[in-house]
């Protein structure tokens, strides 16, 4: 596996519908959560642990066991109660896919878009077979989820006006350390760790549909 093939991944080229998101960002900003650089900097933070835990299990099982794709789907379509981050995860499932296919199509690939047609197609446990059928491994994959949102959530930030384009940076360059202590918790995680870290974030993005004007999906 070549490096470059992780970079063309994580580059903000790259079309997986990722950036039409905010996290719950916009929800909670616009409910007045979100009001200076610090509260951005704890939503960050929950975001980053929710994803750890409540996405990071899928991914670990669904590359670990491929075969149990339909499973892991019906159980991440149980565990997402909240019917906006559920409808993220199923448009985001399905970009993975559909690009990932068109990027580098193959019999497996093929394959595998018609076993996720018969399902929610969540992003988590798409995350894990996909991009382990274009050969990347099971640490780098759980650093691109990391990463990823990170960098969604500063991106929405940025466009909603609540933070500056230097002070996202500053902000993602802080993110090191919880990010390597995530990483490290994460190879360990299976299906008996899949938790809701952060269900006051989850019940704000639960409420963006309701919201009376909006720049993203959820």
């Amino acid at each position: 596996m070549s490096d470059w093939l992780t970079w063309q991944v994580v580059d903000s080229a790259f079309p997986t519908g990722s950036f039409a998101h905010s996290c719950g960002l916009e929800a909670a900003w616009q409910h007045g959560e979100i009001r200076d650089a610090g509260e951005l900097r704890q939503f960050l933070r929950a975001a980053l642990q929710q994803v750890t835990f409540g996405s990071l299990p899928l991914v670990n099982a669904a590359y670990r066991e491929p075969e149990r794709l339909e499973c892991l789907d019906a159980r991440a379509d149980a565990f997402l109660v909240n019917s906006v981050a559920n409808r993220a995860s199923r448009i985001q499932g399905r970009t993975l896919l559909a690009t990932v296919g068109r990027v580098w199509p193959s019999p497996a690939l093929a394959d595998l878009s018609s076993r996720a047609a018969c399902t929610s197609a969540h992003v988590s446990p798409l995350t894990g077979v996909t991009l382990k059928t274009v050969g990347l491994p099971l640490e780098t994959i759980q650093q691109i989820v990391l990463f990823g949102t990170a960098r969604s959530v500063l991106a929405a930030a940025v466009r909603l006006g609540i933070a500056g384009s230097y002070e996202a940076q500053q902000l993602q360059a802080r993110c090191g350390p919880w990010l390597d202590d995530l990483l490290r918790r994460a190879a360990t995680l299976d299906l008996d760790d899949l938790a809701q870290t952060a269900p006051i974030a989850d019940l704000l993005q639960a409420r963006h549909d309701r919201l009376y004007s909006r720049l993203f999906q959820s």
